[in-house]
């Protein structure tokens, strides 16, 4: 069982960061594959970035060159450095561990980019 905290969400202007936190519970973060979620109000929930247990990392299109996905294994977290920033990027962001059949979900954290 992993349990998965988000952080660090808030009300950010269009063009500003933000730097969203994960923190995982368990001995054996290091062997999960971690991504981010998010999902706006009134539509699916969408994949924005990941990162494996190897540390390769990949992207949506639409947050290429903008956003960095980042883990550090001995504090058992991932990042998501969002840089940028517009008002399509409002929206939940869920940090999600896979490993195998195994997936987790934190409770989300509330990103709000408006002026």
């Amino acid at each position: 069982q992993v349990q998965l905290v988000e952080s660090g969400g808030g009300l950010v202007q269009p063009g500003g960061s933000l730097r969203v936190s994960c923190t995982a519970s368990g001995r054996f973060f290091r062997f999960y594959n971690m991504h981010w979620y998010r999902q706006a109000t009134g539509k699916q929930r969408e994949l924005v970035a990941a990162i494996t247990s190897g540390g390769n990392t990949n992207y949506t299109d639409s947050v290429k060159g903008r956003f960095t996905i980042s883990r550090d294994n001995a504090k058992n977290t991932v990042d998501l450095q969002m840089n940028s920033l517009k008002p399509e990027d409002t929206a939940v962001y869920y940090c999600n561990a896979v490993r195998g059949l195994w997936h987790f979900w934190g409770q989300g954290t509330q990103v709000t980019v408006s002026s």
